[in-house]
């Protein structure tokens, strides 16, 4: 029996788009450009702090001889509804199911369907490993790094997530595919923040995928770039030229149930953390809670300047999470200087957190001298 061959057939029966085979040999080549990216604080707190148990699988399975990668398309055909006005932009990524629980669910099918005609050990990673899955996407010849860092498919274009399972089985690997942006530079121009390098490296800092993710303060430069995204940034993917006339996904787990690719603000203003958990727990872009989605939509209120949603804002005013009584306090100084002056002069009075405090009247010097500026 070809085992190479069985384990890509059973894949095709569990709906896996594709699949590669790679060694478990240490990504030494990645080692320099690792610490370079350290010194640049280009790293954010998702990433493994420990370089060697990013580059090196026997850390994660001692026996690892051969790595299965697989690559599920989420770029799928739904029906598409009229966006609200005041309403929060959701990725690709983050609709339908978690994409962490589909695809382990399909690794494990995977694997019990392997072990039907042979016994191995094995270790599942799906994004949350040690391991830098990008790599071995690109080791396995699932796809190529794209200049905006993505894994692109020849066929499913970068809207693919990405698995692996570490075996100690011994299977023949497949050849890295060379990069095949040549001279583009289309993903580098139409960054919001100017993320992208050319030397196919990113600044995961200034990312706005993960600025809609961390808890840490966003500069205040960056949150008007950001528009009305509230978790996740596809610009770079949308732009690129291999994303055209790509085949759509088939797995309908990541069509989505309880959004259309937005969520409106108003609502999620009102929704309880166990409503909301009830609603979009379901979804990776859930995975920070409602505060960061919360925060994220308030600064998509900033951005997009409607006098008429003070009050909405004014609300976050009221909240037990000093983080959204600060990111109010910057979206009513965005909308209305004067307006907003006022109201958080008052709000200070009862405002008892000293860092949401100064926190206020840095914002209004900010936005002051920024007003300034432009007479």
């Amino acid at each position: 029996m070809n085992l190479k061959e069985y384990i890509k057939n059973k894949s095709k029966d569990l709906n896996i788009d594709i699949v590669g085979f790679t060694n478990g040999e240490k990504f030494s080549h990645l080692d320099k450009f690792l610490l370079n990216r350290r010194e640049k604080k280009y790293e954010t707190e998702f990433e493994e702090k420990d370089i060697d148990l990013r580059l090196n699988p026997l850390n994660t399975l001692n026996e690892v001889k051969t790595i299965i990668v697989i690559g599920i398309s989420y770029n799928v055909d739904y029906e598409t509804k009229k966006r609200p006005y005041l309403s929060g932009r959701l990725s690709k990524s983050s609709l339908g199911e978690d994409y962490h629980n589909v695809l382990k669910h399909k690794m494990n099918m995977l694997v019990n369907e392997i072990k039907k005609v042979t016994d191995f050990k094995y270790f599942i990673g799906v994004d949350t490993g040690p391991l830098i899955d990008r790599e071995l996407a690109s080791k396995s010849g699932i796809g190529w790094y794209g200049k905006n860092c993505c894994i692109v498919n020849d066929i499913y274009g970068s809207f693919i997530f990405i698995g692996y399972i570490l075996t100690d089985l011994d299977i023949e690997c497949d050849e890295r595919i060379k990069a095949k942006c040549d001279d583009c530079t289309l993903c580098l121009k139409a960054c919001p923040t100017n993320a992208i390098g050319d030397n196919y490296e990113i600044n995961a800092r200034r990312c706005i995928s993960y600025l809609t993710q961390t808890k840490d303060k966003i500069p205040y430069e960056l949150r008007d770039k950001m528009g009305t995204k509230i978790y996740g940034c596809d610009t770079c993917q949308l732009v690129c030229p291999k994303n055209k006339g790509i085949t759509k996904g088939k797995n309908k787990d990541f069509i989505p149930m309880s959004t259309n690719g937005y969520i409106e603000i108003k609502e999620l203003f009102q929704l309880s953390n166990k409503e909301f958990k009830e609603k979009y727990g379901h979804m990776a872009g859930s995975w920070r809670g409602k505060n960061v989605l919360k925060r994220n939509a308030i600064i998509a209120l900033g951005n997009i300047g409607d006098k008429d949603s003070i009050g909405l804002i004014e609300q976050g005013l009221k909240d037990d999470s000093s983080m959204i009584r600060e990111y109010a306090a910057w979206a009513l100084l965005k909308i209305d200087l004067d307006e907003g002056t006022k109201i958080l002069k008052k709000h200070i009075l009862k405002e008892k957190n000293e860092t949401v405090i100064d926190e206020i009247n840095n914002l209004i010097k900010y936005f002051s001298t920024l007003s300034s500026h432009k007479r």
